[in-house]
């Protein structure tokens, strides 16, 4: 956390409330991505809306990255996918898709993700988005401290 301001910090986190705001109050959706990305195939009515969200939430992630580099920790060109831990001789390939894997099935047995339940459950004083946070939070804490990885 070499690059932490509160400033920007404050600005995005106010830029996200919004999003999910507007989403919320526009279309009566909660901002979950697990659940938009989730229910975008097969096609239906609702894939319009949840593809032009995903494509925007991409393109405005890469517009400010090139537009603020100063924002990121490093700049554009610093983005590094994270390595297996030392000593696990796990290949990439593999370490990615455990990692996937992973973050899906967790979505999919918690009923959304860390934006549903931390940004939109949190706010909507969700007690099993309460729950779910406290979970995500407490196993990135293990995570860390067994794998060394920050």
């Amino acid at each position: 956390m070499e690059s932490f301001s509160p400033l920007s910090a404050a600005i995005g986190g106010s830029l996200i409330g919004l999003a999910a705001a507007i989403l919320w109050l526009g279309n009566g959706r909660i901002a979950g991505i697990s659940g938009i990305f989730g229910n975008l195939l097969p096609a239906t009515h609702s894939a319009l809306w949840r593809a032009i969200f995903l494509v925007a939430l991409i393109a405005g992630a890469w517009v400010t990255a090139h537009l603020f580099p100063q924002l990121g920790v490093g700049g554009v060109k610093a983005a590094t996918l994270v390595p297996p831990p030392a000593g696990w001789n796990i290949p990439m390939p593999v370490w990615l898709i455990a990692a996937g894997l992973l973050v899906g099935f967790g979505t999919r047995i918690g009923n959304g993700c860390t934006s549903g339940h931390g940004v939109c459950g949190l706010a909507r004083l969700s007690l099993r988005s309460l729950v779910a946070v406290a979970v995500f939070f407490g196993v990135a804490i293990l995570t860390v401290t067994v794998t060394g990885i920050v």
